[in-house]
């Protein structure tokens, strides 16, 4: 993981093995839920006994005010869920009913989090002595640490870093189902380190697991803002993803609306009415059956109707829909989105590129999901373009860094250059990069059908690796190559001359 320290990773693999106990016969699906719903709750017991004694120490009986956890931002754990409570039954055949009260316990004293945590301890098929061996483990593993050499001085929470952690190696695990919950978080912090939402209205209107929400926090801590100035809006179709980035949001103190439960966003917008300035997704690719036949009026169909075969020009249209004057967006779609001309989507993507929204097109490299090996683009729409009229392509087919056989992650190297070249753009200070980066005017790209493939416009890359122009070098081997084939005619009759010489033929 990109910038993560040996120490931070020997901490997330111990998480991890500790998770990887209950695995049994268990598919990761089921047993996600069990070890991040333990992660949270050690979480929440750590944080809250680490006020429990700062209070005790100042002797003025305030260590049960709700109110005094609330004004740090720790929520009250009520007694019956301390981690000492349930650590003290790890080997009875009753801790899966002791996780479950303490659950309940805590959303009832905490409304922010009622009807989020897991409650699914008990069932018979999850395997009691495993689910003991875990708390165990994760009794003697503390899930808030203090101050880090960096000298941040405030208390550094590992929880946070952990949980994304865990999820991608379950994502890793679940394959294709992962999709639903996960993006991997090199392509959302490339995402993130082109839109720089540094302060207002934050949507994903398929939220997943939260982890734009995350990275956006993270891009306003790192340049020295406050997530205060950030609002986020959110919402999920599937309600157990739903819960997971409830989950995530709540440990790291961000607050978010994502609605009362989860819900539809193309037949339930829960944020109808609501224009925002930052808007990063990752939508399920070519998504069929997504209920256009139902739709055929809707008011954010501005660009044409989307085709009821794929949703990939609905989610577009609705994210463009809800950006405000000077909103900006980045979201993840399969390739296709950048030439098909079926169902109309041709025609869509013309009037979108002829409204000057298109500012940016990425082609990114291939196996960056574990969900899918389509290839995908990232799109970047701006409502105030400062280049007006030009659209900036980037082919970043050659970045990024296998990290095993099957998947590669952008390094950070990679998300900077990408972020300065786009930075660049804006600034009206792009320098051509054969094979990499190129502008081209709506009069350009209509020219190549509205097509937005990144290669139709940045061309082959200029230099190869010894420094000598591709062109000159191209001509240079076609005429070695020339004459090569005239040497090789001529050896080819002296040894037919001499062959025939001695009686043979060929």
């Amino acid at each position: 993981m990109a910038g993560t320290n040996s120490a931070e990773i020997g901490f997330e693999n111990e998480i991890w093995g500790a998770a990887c106990v209950l695995r049994g016969n268990m598919d990761a699906g089921e047993y996600k839920h069990v070890v991040l719903g333990l992660i949270f709750l050690k979480y929440l017991s750590d944080k809250f006994e680490e006020r429990y004694k700062a209070l005790k120490d100042e002797g003025e009986g305030f260590e049960e005010d709700r109110d005094a956890y609330a004004e740090k931002q720790v929520f009250y754990v009520p007694a019956p869920a301390r981690w000492k409570k349930i650590a003290a039954q790890a080997h009875s055949a009753e801790i899966g009913k002791t996780i479950d009260n303490a659950m309940t316990a805590v959303e009832k004293e905490n409304t922010k989090l009622k009807g989020v945590l897991p409650k699914n301890f008990a069932r018979p098929e999850l395997d009691k002595r495993r689910l003991g061996e875990v708390v165990d483990i994760f009794t003697n593993i503390s899930m808030h640490r203090h101050g880090d050499s960096g000298g941040r001085g405030a208390s550094v929470d590992i929880l946070g870093r952990t949980y994304e952690y865990c999820l991608g190696k379950f994502a890793e695990q679940e394959g294709k189902l992962a999709g639903e919950f996960y993006t991997p978080a090199s392509v959302v912090k490339t995402l993130v380190e082109v839109i720089k939402p540094f302060n207002g209205r934050v949507y994903d209107p398929c939220c997943g697991s939260g982890g734009m929400f995350v990275q956006s926090a993270r891009f306003v801590e790192h340049h020295a803002g406050s997530i205060n100035n950030l609002s986020i809006f959110g919402q999920d179709s599937n309600p157990t993803t739903w819960k997971l980035c409830r989950m995530n949001l709540a440990i790291r103190g961000i607050e978010a609306n994502l609605g009362e439960a989860a819900a539809d966003t193309f037949f339930n917008d829960l944020h109808k009415t609501e224009k925002m300035d930052f808007i990063l997704a990752n939508p399920p690719f070519n998504l069929s059956g997504w209920g256009a036949d139902k739709l055929q009026t809707d008011v954010r169909w501005k660009y044409g109707i989307p085709p009821a075969g794929n949703a990939n020009f609905a989610w577009l249209q609705h994210m463009i829909f809800h950006l405000s004057a000077k909103g900006r967006m980045g979201m993840v779609l399969a390739n296709g989105s950048l030439s098909s001309q079926t169902g109309g989507e041709g025609a869509i993507r013309q009037a979108i590129v002829e409204d000057d929204l298109v500012e940016c097109i990425i082609a990114m490299p291939a196996q960056l999901f574990y969900t899918t090996q389509i290839p995908v683009s990232l799109w970047f729409l701006n409502k105030k373009k400062p280049q007006k009229g030009q659209t900036l392509f980037i082919d970043a087919r050659s970045r990024g860094t296998l990290v095993n056989r099957r998947l590669r992650e952008m390094t950070d190297a990679d998300i900077a250059a990408i972020a300065k070249t786009v930075e660049r753009f804006r600034e009206g200070k792009l320098k051509p990069q054969k094979g990499f980066c190129a502008a081209a005017s709506t009069g350009e790209i209509a020219k190549q059908d509205y097509i937005l493939t990144p290669g139709r416009y940045v061309g082959l890359a200029e230099e190869t690796g010894d420094g000598e122009p591709f062109e000159e070098k191209m001509t240079r081997l076609t005429g070695e190559l020339s004459g090569l084939f005239t040497q090789s005619r001529k050896l080819e009759k002296e040894i037919r001359k001499r062959l025939g010489a001695i009686g043979y033929e060929i």
